[in-house]
């Protein structure tokens, strides 16, 4: 039970169980409001009077409730609009301002056996293994070799 405890009271487990519950109730908000508003425009736009929502065609004798599929869509674009508007976008540039992308580089040269490209700090080479000589020599070789 002690395990248990733990894994309940942990915060993302609290988040996660908020998040449900607030996402339900904006859910029901949102089909509420696409019954109400939406969907009789929609009903307007195409000619049909009345509550879009309760359209259906039978074939045989099933029937297919093609409004309440219409509802349904427009309230799932709807929804998710709203989330990616209202959440993720605001979330994605908070994150980038806290914490920019920056790639840095360290300086790299190139290994004298194997050729592979390695930090310049670096002693030995990550591919061949190659002790590398120090930079501050190298340096001091090529000065000489140039003078």
């Amino acid at each position: 039970m002690k395990g248990f405890r733990s894994f309940i009271l942990r915060g993302n487990v609290v988040d996660l169980a908020v998040g449900i519950v607030i996402g339900a109730a904006f859910t029901a908000v949102v089909n509420g409001f696409v019954g109400a508003f939406l969907t009789p425009l929609v009903g307007l736009a195409t000619g049909v009077a009345g509550d879009m929502s309760r359209k259906a065609f039978t074939v045989g004798a099933t029937q297919f409730p093609y409004g309440a599929f219409i509802n349904a869509a427009i309230s799932f674009l709807l929804l998710a609009t709203a989330l990616y508007f209202l959440v993720v976008l605001p979330i994605n540039k908070l994150h980038e301002r806290l914490a920019p992308h920056q790639d840095v580089q360290a300086p790299k040269r190139d290994c004298p056996e194997c050729l592979s490209p390695v930090p310049v700090d670096a002693r030995r080479c990550a591919s061949c293994t190659v002790p590398l000589p120090n930079v501050s020599a190298q340096a001091g070789a090529e000065t000489q070799r140039v003078g």
